[in-house]
């Protein structure tokens, strides 16, 4: 396939692009969305990309820097979602592999390119709290996926974080224990 067959905002055939005011597919408007968002806004669009085309992260970063708001994106984020997430795609499969219903390449790819930035940052965003993570990763599915796709990202991840950060997830388990559970507050 060449470039031009799969732009990075290329949709799945009767999916909707949910654009607010930078064009990058997201839901929300222009400065409610921070650096970091933006990035792994970003990342979903390369890595769906990437997985229906192929290339390298050098190529797919090339034509996301064509897109509005590129500029305003967290770049050492994007880049370490991109580079880490097609280097380390067979990886993040395996993390992700026990939690889901269907192999991972029979999963949409919005979602798969989702649950591939969530295991990631799981497994090497440390610093971001693995709540921060789930709430971030269904937000993206909710922007760019299908009516319930943001349900299952939310239980997969949910059930990575445990075996992929056990005594974080451990001990937020342990200190909501009394509380009547939900999401917590970003």
């Amino acid at each position: 396939m060449t470039d031009e067959a799969a732009p990075a905002t290329a949709l799945p055939t009767g999916q909707k692009a949910k654009t607010g005011a930078s064009g990058s597919g997201a839901k929300r408007g222009g400065s409610a969305r921070n650096p970091r968002r933006r990035a792994r806004e970003f990342a979903v669009q390369g890595l769906y990309q990437w997985l229906i085309a192929g290339g390298t992260a050098e190529d797919v970063l090339a034509h996301l820097r064509d897109l509005d708001g590129f500029d305003r994106a967290d770049r050492a984020h994007l880049d370490a979602l991109m580079h880490g997430g097609i280097e380390q795609a067979s990886a993040l499969d395996a993390a992700i592999a026990r939690h889901v219903d269907r192999p991972t390449k029979q999963l949409s790819p919005v979602e798969h390119a989702v649950l591939m930035i969530g295991a990631y940052e799981l497994t090497h965003c440390i610093d971001v709290p693995y709540r921060v993570v789930i709430n971030e990763a269904v937000e993206l599915a909710k922007s760019f996926g299908g009516t319930d796709g943001h349900k299952y990202v939310n239980g997969v991840l949910d059930k990575a974080a445990a075996d992929l950060r056990p005594a974080e997830v451990a001990a937020r388990r342990a200190a909501g224990a009394g509380s009547s559970g939900g999401n917590a507050p970003r």
